[in-house]
Order: C-alpha cells, then structure tokens, then sequence
C-alpha cells in the first residue's frame, strides 16, 4: 500500500493496515529509521509494571531487607 506524504510531512495509514494492528484516534506512535526504513511503533499508554508498583509490603526498610537476604 502506498501513501502520499502532505505538505506538512503528514501521511494517512491506510485503513485496512490501521484495523490490523489497532491504531484508533489518540493511539501515540513512535517513529524510528532503521536501514533507511521509517519504522513506527504503537507506544504503551502505560507500563503494567505501573499497575503492581508499589504493592510489595516488606515489613521493613529496603536496606534492611537487602541486607537481611544478601548478608553483610
């Protein structure tokens, strides 16, 4: 498929490409070159690290607990 860079450097995805890989209104893309390609990449709205972060209750400070499982 192709497409028509504009003036002002926009191009349009094509749609059956857009459905295919779920690039909806809002979705941020990354843009690379890499062997003289233009890659793009969905980016995550958010890491699913960012979900669990925080949740682990040690009871005691983080150095303390390293150095309690590592020793001195």
């Amino acid at each position: 498929m192709k497409a028509i860079v504009s003036e002002k450097g926009q191009v349009t995805i094509p749609k059956a490409i857009r459905k295919r890989l779920g690039i909806t209104p809002g979705v941020v893309l990354d843009f690379e070159a890499s062997e003289g390609k233009l890659v793009g990449h969905k980016t995550l709205e958010h890491s699913p690290l960012d979900d669990v972060y925080g949740t682990l209750k040690l009871g005691e400070a983080v150095d303390d607990f390293v150095e309690r499982i590592r020793g001195r």
